[in-house]
């Protein structure tokens, strides 16, 4: 018979693993000092991997990474407390370190290393250390995203040990932003052998968790000898090749140091203000300084460039915009036939005002010029040295001035001034003499110089003074335009370029340049040889980053906001060309380059609306030195519609089928999540025609990191005191978040109207929510859909929204989150335990069943409501009834008798159906009651007290659903889940059982037809095992509580569908007390495609739950596990098995015949294999031991009564 394919994998592997039989080599033997280095000598890179980062691909663009996926990648924890690193996944334990989803999938089942909480009192630090590392190169680049709240840790620091000093690359102490944050550090060059430490520090009132994840190298290997160089290229001694504008400019780009020790580098003037001044004595603002000495600021260098240690000496200053620091060089002749070049380092930190200005000041005989501006770089570029040169041409004597200025907190710094063999200094006799200067603001405009008496900053146009933040904010002050003039719309034809400013510090900048002097499709976008364009240009920084341009700060922006573009884009699959929003540090991509051409397209990019201040940002990167013709440019920019007062017809527009359009609603832009506008396509269709459009929120497609969506309406207008709102969603998955409906008011703050959690099924449910306005006041209010990234597999949908003047009927469904839901009464209040008022009450809600959910409660002490007295808690209208409905909800009544809670249905006359008088329990309960209404009907709640102290009732989680009520613990999945829970369980992942039928579209695998009606229309209860991961997670299905009984038969239909044996999901039944959990059945993975049933009899001497619980018992994989018609028969022992079971007595044998002679093969193999591993000193390891039949013997107690089984099977 043929090998199941997981056998045959274990048999591969086992051959391919043993001495002897590998047929492809995987050995590389290369030196120690040549492993670790960040380049790859052996062919599968085996020599770099547990590095921090594990072997990359030898592409360009491609770096070496660790995003802890697999394994540590090598790094390790060397802390001395109790505060410690630990590689972990979010969700794997309820009160595990870290967020809730790591930065590389977004999600819960990706890993990441995290310090996590640590109860002590004294000061601990948690410091996660690198293996050692060998030799860094002047490009090399750190990146890595951290997560931290700014009140879980008092200080976050990096740091880098090499020879005998450790630098302090970066250190905050915050504060920090919510989500996952990118820190990017340059260590510059590093010599020999080094480290790189990431610690934690936290205090007694600092003592949450931190978290580390996505760690990746650019940059950081040495060139590798050649045997000969490229034309133009510098051979260096070590055989490696350098580009000859790395020659001489400060920098160990060889590895041996021969690029700064040629001939040529002997003519150059170089001042590393290790000794002094040099020639660059002549200075205001500056100061020459070094890092051993840090002041109070923590954007101050940590190091120099020219030695890259804290002890060598740079310039700085913190001088303000009113009083620039400068620096002025010697006076130099003109250059003549041959350029002098200037190769400068400088520092920008702390500050996005910071400036650096370089300009030439010419001589001429009756005086000096006004100086000319060179080069301009602008804003916090990081704790980094930048390189720049400028090449120079002047026919008489000139001077260089330097001029740096910052905002507060900020810091500017120079270092390292190499002056080529061009630059000559006038002799000393015959220099002018120095006279204080200040440089001015950035040239502008004619007509945009300030002017009369406005103050810094501010814009003079006629009679008016605009301050900056009503420059570029869509709204035109200036009866000209000056103030939205180089606000980001530009042709690129005038040298201002619209205001897009470059801030690139890599090998790539962005420029305005000529089209026929461009690379790309040699005219404009319009088709003009002399036009022009911003274009991705060659730059002298050292470090292979891509390059960024920017616009001024922008907005408030409208929801209708747009960018029109042309842009052209030529490059290899790791080349890219986008467009981020930069807003308050953040960065979101909203548009990025489909695919590469060499000709002009036009694209539109929806910004919508968004707070001021934000940035455009075209970033972008291209390989100009690789093969072919590759390059990216951008023309035509025009920002459209983006004043906050553009109205459209389509403003007022709130019911919509999103059929032809998303009407009045649009996405919001606060979070890196949105809505998406989609039609009808695979598992996914609309409510409209089940062909049509709808809107939908995948959490993970694209991926995000923010909190969640959000769907908005404009400000609207109310057309009555009341309106309703309805609208159909769609809530599938087995690990879906929250769905919530806010509205807000003027001069209010928000209000939640309606909200559900958690998955609800494989189907389209109605919903509505009244909306209350105060029409004399004329306020405005606006409505909005959130939905929340707190899960991560399924979606949530929305269509067919309808607003109508009136009230609502009583809503269906009523777990009173957010509001009362119209119910009404003297005494009943709505509270949750830990903001409650009442003396008493459930500990946990029922619907979340945690102490921040909410119920209704009544207070039955005589004090409150004396012995006799009654509360009465009605609803609002409830729509007549076309057929029998159940009214199901949950009760909880005190230990200490409260009385009667009595249920009345309230139509032309009122009359009751439920009177409930147990006594109570820590438990809630569920109640439910048949009701049948031809006309608008009321349900009443009604507690008649006992006069006891310290009693109460409680109410939560009303459903009003079609068709008779079930009877306990029993269903047939045709109308629901018929009172199971499959509420999500923290402790195992916060996965649930979903509710689906075979006929309805799922990205699920799931069962064709049901059992209870045998076709596809039937519906029954699933679970895909495939999203578990490994870590031992699980969904439970709860039934309600049920009482003791000495024996019940509990009958079931169960299905499992896996592709192979060894890929197998595992179903157990539990019953679950206060004493601990009891595994009472088990079964495991099958491949029949059939349904099978189960029974087993239950007893229990105290009141109990029965649960379901679907698990993995192998690796993971797509497959379903299917429940339907389950009942529970009291008092009722179980009869014997139909004829027709002896289908599942095979089922469970048949994996058992494989046959003897493969098992016994696979034997040998495994007790070689293990020989082999003990000869090479290798683990030990433990097998899995499981229950060999159903009915077992499985109960686990503790002092906590919290208990997890062993998993159990009773498959062989």
């Amino acid at each position: 018979m043929p090998l199941p394919g997981c056998l045959l994998l274990a048999l591969v592997l086992l051959l391919a693993g043993f001495p002897g039989w590998a047929w492809v080599p995987s050995h590389c033997s290369t030196p120690s000092d040549t492993m670790c280095n960040f380049v790859c000598d052996c062919r599968d890179c085996s020599d770099e991997t547990q590095c921090g980062y594990n072997g990359a691909s030898s592409a360009w663009g491609v770096p070496f990474a660790c995003d802890f996926e697999q394994d540590s990648c090598g790094w390790r924890d060397i802390s001395t407390s109790g505060y410690s690193w630990l590689r972990d996944r979010a969700g794997a334990a309820p009160e595990g370190p870290g967020p809730r989803s790591d930065h590389t999938l977004g999600t819960d089942l990706g890993w990441y290393v995290a310090a996590g909480t640590h109860r002590g009192k004294e000061t601990s630090t948690a410091a996660l250390r690198s293996p050692v590392l060998h030799e860094g190169a002047p490009t090399c680049e750190l990146r890595l995203w951290y997560h931290a709240a700014s009140a879980d840790v008092a200080e976050l620091r990096l740091e880098l040990t090499h020879s005998t000093e450790t630098l302090t690359l970066w250190q905050s102490s915050g504060p920090w932003g919510p989500g996952w944050q990118e820190l990017v550090v340059a260590p510059g060059r590093i010599w020999g052998d080094f480290w790189v430490t990431f610690s934690a520090t936290r205090n007694a009132t600092h003592r949450g968790t931190v978290a580390l994840d996505d760690v990746t190298f650019w940059g950081c290997g040495l060139p590798t000898p050649q045997a000969s160089c490229p034309l133009g290229h510098h051979h260096c001694r070590n055989q490696a090749c350098v580009e000859p504008h790395q020659l001489c400019d400060g920098e160990d780009n060889c590895g041996d140091s021969s690029d700064e020790d040629t001939p040529m580098c002997s003519h150059y003037l170089s001042t590393d203000f290790e000794k002094g001044l040099g020639l660059w004595d002549h200075l205001e603002g500056w100061t020459r300084n070094h890092s051993a000495s840090v002041p109070e600021l923590p954007a101050w260098p940590r190091r120099d460039h020219s030695q890259n240690s804290a002890q060598g000496c740079f310039l700085v200053s913190a001088a303000q915009p009113s009083a620039p620091a400068v620096l002025h060089s010697p006076e130099f002749q003109a250059p003549g036939p041959h350029n002098c070049s200037l190769i400068f380092y400088y520092y920008l930190h702390g500050s996005e005002a910071s400036r650096l200005q370089l300009y030439l000041q010419a001589q001429n005989p009756s005086g000096p010029r006004d100086p000319v501006l060179l080069r301009r770089r602008h804003g916090d570029l990081g704790a980094a040295w930048v390189r720049d040169r400028v090449d120079i041409q002047s026919k008489r004597p000139f001077q260089i001035l330097l001029a740096g200025q910052t905002g507060p907190g900020g810091v500017v710094g120079l270092d390292d001034l190499i002056l080529s063999d061009g630059c000559k200094p006038v002799l000393e006799g015959s220099r002018w003499p120095p006279g204080l200067w200040a440089p001015g603001p950035r040239p502008q405009p004619t007509g945009l110089q300030p002017q009369g008496s406005c103050e810094p900053g501010h814009l003079s146009c006629g009679d008016l003074c605009v301050p900056p933040e009503q420059l570029c904010d869509f709204q035109q002050q200036c009866e000209g335009g000056e103030d939205e003039q180089e606000c980001g719309t530009s042709d690129f034809e005038l040298p201002t370029a619209g205001g897009w400013e470059d801030t690139s510090v890599g090998r790539l900048q962005w420029g305005r340049v000529p089209a026929e002097q461009g690379s790309g499709p040699g005219t404009d976008a319009g088709g003009a040889a002399a036009g022009h364009f911003l274009s991705l240009q060659r730059a002298w920084g050292q470090r292979t980053t891509e390059a960024r341009v920017l616009t001024p700060p922008l907005g408030l922006s409208g929801p209708h906001c747009e960018l029109h573009m042309a842009y052209y884009f030529q490059s290899h699959p790791q080349g890219f060309l986008a467009l981020a929003v930069v807003e308050g540090g953040t960065r979101e991509l909203v548009w990025e380059a489909p695919g590469s051409s060499s000709v002009w397209r036009v694209d539109t990019v929806l910004l919508g609306k968004r707070r001021r201040p934000f940035q455009l940002e075209f970033v972008g990167l291209v390989d100009l030195d690789g093969p072919g013709q590759q390059g990216a440019g951008v023309d035509n920019v025009i920002l459209k519609d983006c004043s906050p007062t553009v109205v459209t017809k389509k403003d007022t527009e709130v019911s919509c089928n999103f059929e032809r359009d998303l009407c009045g609603w649009h996405t919001g832009h606060l979070t890196d999540a949105h809505w998406h506008w989609t039609e009808s396509h695979g598992p996914g269709y609309d409510h409209t025609t089940g062909k049509g459009c709808f809107m939908l929120l995948d959490p993970t497609d694209p991926p995000a990191r923010g909190p969640g969506a959000h769907l908005l309406t404009q400000p609207q207008t109310p057309a009555a005191p009341q309106e309703c709102l309805s609208f159909w969603y769609h809530l599938y998955g087995p690990q879906i978040g929250t769905l919530r409906l806010v509205m807000r008011q003027d001069g209010k703050g928000d209000t939640h109207l309606w909200s559900r959690s958690g998955t609800h099924g494989n189907r389209w449910h109605e919903a509505w929510a009244t909306l209350h306005h105060q029409t004399l006041s004329g306020a405005q209010y606006q409505l909005l859909f959130e939905g929340l990234r707190d899960g991560y597999h399924g979606t949530m949908a929305l269509d067919d929204v309808a607003v109508r003047p009136g009230p609502c009927w009583a809503p269906k469904h009523c777990s009173f989150e957010d509001s009362a839901c119209g119910f009404t009464g003297d005494s009943w209040t709505r509270q949750a335990n830990v903001t409650g008022h009442a003396a008493l009450g459930p500990r946990a809600d029922h619907t979340m069943e945690t102490a921040q959910g909410h119920y209704m409660i009544v207070d039955t002490s005589p004090q409150a409501l004396p012995r006799g007295h009654m509360a009465s808690l009605t609803s609002e209208e409830h729509r007549p009834l076309t057929q029998p409905a159940c009214l199901t909800f949950w009760y909880h009544l005190s230990l200490r008798n409260p009385g009667t809670l009595q249920v009345h249905v309230e139509e032309a006359e009122r009359r009751q159906v439920l009177s409930v008088s147990d006594h109570g329990g820590l438990a809630w309960r569920l109640g439910s009651v048949d009701v049948q209404a031809q006309r608008a009907w009321r349900v009443v709640f009604e507690a008649v007290a006992a006069g006891v102290e310290h009693s109460y009732m409680a109410l939560d989680d009303l459903l009003l659903q079609d068709g008779p009520c079930p009877r306990p613990a029993s269903c047939d999945f045709e109308t629901g889940l018929c009172g199971w829970s499959h509420l999500p369980w923290p402790g195992l992942g916060g996965y649930s059982w979903d509710w689906s039928s075979g006929s309805t579209p799922s990205q699920y695998p799931q069962p064709p037809v049901d059992h209870t009606l045998g076709t596809d229309t039937g519906h029954f209860a699933l679970f895909d095992t495939g999203v578990l991961g490994a870590g031992g997670r699980a969904a439970w299905l709860r039934s309600q509580p049920l009482p003791a009984t000495k024996a019940s038969c509990l009958r079931f239909w169960y299905r499992m569908d896996f592709p192979q044996h060894c890929y197998k999901g595992e179903l157990r039944v539990l019953l679950s007390s206060a004493r601990g959990q009891l595994a009472v059945w088990g079964a495991g993975g099958r491949q029949r495609h059939q349904w099978l049933e189960g029974q087993v009899e239950v007893a229990s001497a105290e009141e109990f739950q029965i649960m379901f619980e679907a698990t993995l018992g192998g690796q993971p994989a797509l497959g379903p596990i299917a429940l339907d018609d389950v009942e529970y028969l009291t008092g009722q022992r179980c009869q014997l098995p139909a004829p027709s079971q002896g289908d599942t007595a095979v089922a469970m044998v048949v994996p058992a015949t494989v046959g003897s002679t493969l098992l016994l093969l696979l034997l040998v193999l495994l007790g070689l294999l293990g020989w082999h591993w003990l000869q090479k000193g290798g683990y030990s390891f433990q097998d899995r031991t499981a229950a060999s039949a159903p009915g077992f013997d499985n109960v686990l107690f503790n002092a906590d009564q919290v208990t997890l089984p062993a998993p159990a099977t009773s498959d062989p």
